[in-house]
């Protein structure tokens, strides 16, 4: 199965930025769209930016004009870049990739999740 794994995480005050990776592992795969999401407690799992095989990009209104999502297919990586954060950016974030994977000669869906890594955002 495809395997992701996120770094990059922390604690930052408010009007800093922090740089999250995701970086992708296992058989040989094709990408459909990468995206982040976060959990802040209580609350449910939301998506935060989105890029696409092609690179087209999308982002929740709560982030845009302050986060980049970028994808570098060469190293099988994926990026955020989170500019200006605020105490309401606190949560957990998690990369998630859809596409196909090739298993005994045979192409299956996949749909994984990283473990997630941490973001505190202190006032």
């Amino acid at each position: 199965q495809v395997q992701l794994v996120e770094s990059g995480g922390g604690l930052v005050q408010a009007g800093g930025s922090l740089r999250l990776s995701c970086a992708q592992s296992g058989p040989i795969s094709t990408i459909n769209h990468m995206g982040w999401y976060r959990q802040a407690p209580g609350n449910e799992r939301e998506s935060v930016a989105l890029i696409t095989s092609g690179g087209t990009t999308n982002y929740a209104d709560s982030v845009k004009a302050r986060f980049t999502i970028s994808r570098d297919n060469a190293k099988n990586t994926v990026y955020l870049q989170m500019n200006n954060l605020r105490p309401e950016d606190t949560g957990v974030y998690y990369c998630n990739a859809a596409g196909r994977y090739l298993n005994n000669f045979r192409w299956k869906d996949f749909d994984s999740w990283g473990q997630g890594t941490q973001v505190t955002v202190s006032s």
